[in-house]
């Protein structure tokens, strides 16, 4: 199954994509429908009022998620490219839901950095509440996955040893279209499948690698973090970028005005958006 949040004339719906059409299940967004013990029964069961997929405009897949946690250095080419060891323990930072946008949203460009970095992110979202997990309830606790493009002030980032300030700006993240459940995949992420992760900046490949590059997967990073604290219905979870940054090119390549941004990933979804500076 897939779902989505839209916004319409009278706020934002949750909705069950089938095939071109997309039909409402009843919630305000997803966040509120996976919040529901039955989200899967109650969605694929929805008969809402219809839309035209192909007309759709994407909200941020979850717009106000508890908690938006993000995941660095967890790919072995990436860690390599940016000269690091890889990591004995996952190396965890947050974003806030200021910075979330819709995957064809355009991304702010601030004027205060002139180093904005791009970063595809296969996505966990959390569909049951779940608190110290082995990897069995870790992996039944996960609703789905969707995309994440963790754009990144790369100047702010390195101001000091805390990625924060460099990672949640304002209307600077996509996340969506989609949550594509489990079963609609060929390849689970949570079992051991492996999945294509790729960014394309103005018609160029930038970062095209595997989910198999994953220094921790999907299920030991829910295994981690719930031992830390309480995993929500609706919280996010990205799980770290491939090699093929901007900032780790040489020359470096940043996000500017005009640009366009893909980050995909194969089964699951694109973001797709513009970049415009708001100096």
């Amino acid at each position: 199954m897939r779902l989505a949040t839209i916004r319409t004339a009278t706020g934002h719906r949750a909705v069950r994509i089938d095939g071109d059409t997309a039909v409402e299940t009843g919630e305000a967004d997803l966040r509120a429908l996976l919040e529901r013990p039955d989200w899967f029964e109650h969605a694929a069961g929805a008969a809402g009022p219809v839309h035209d997929a192909a007309g759709l405009d994407h909200a941020p897949l979850v717009p106000s998620p508890e908690k938006i946690i993000c995941v660095g250095l967890n790919y072995r080419d990436h860690v390599l490219e940016m000269g690091n060891e890889l990591p004995e323990y996952p190396t965890i930072f947050g974003k806030f839901a200021p910075a979330l946008i819709g995957a064809r949203d355009e991304i702010e460009l601030p004027a205060e950095s002139d180093r904005v970095d791009y970063e595809a992110e296969l996505t966990v979202v959390i569909g049951q509440s779940v608190r110290h997990a082995d990897p069995a309830a870790a992996r039944a606790a996960i609703a789905g996955y969707t995309v994440l493009n963790d754009v990144s002030m790369r100047d702010y980032q390195r101001r000091t040893k805390q990625f924060l300030q460099g990672k949640t700006w304002e209307h600077s993240t996509p996340l969506g279209p989609e949550l594509v459940t489990p079963d609609e995949l060929p390849a689970d992420p949570a079992d051991g499948g492996v999945l294509r992760i790729r960014s394309e900046l103005a018609g160029e490949i930038m970062q095209d690698s595997t989910t198999d590059q994953l220094v921790f997967g999907v299920v030991d990073l829910v295994v981690y973090l719930s031992t830390i604290l309480t995993l929500n219905p609706g919280d996010v979870i990205a799980t770290g970028t491939p090699g093929g940054v901007g900032d780790a090119r040489k020359p470096p390549r940043y996000l500017t005005d005009g640009c366009e941004i893909v980050t995909a990933v194969d089964g699951v979804g694109e973001c797709r958006n513009v970049c415009r500076s708001v100096r």
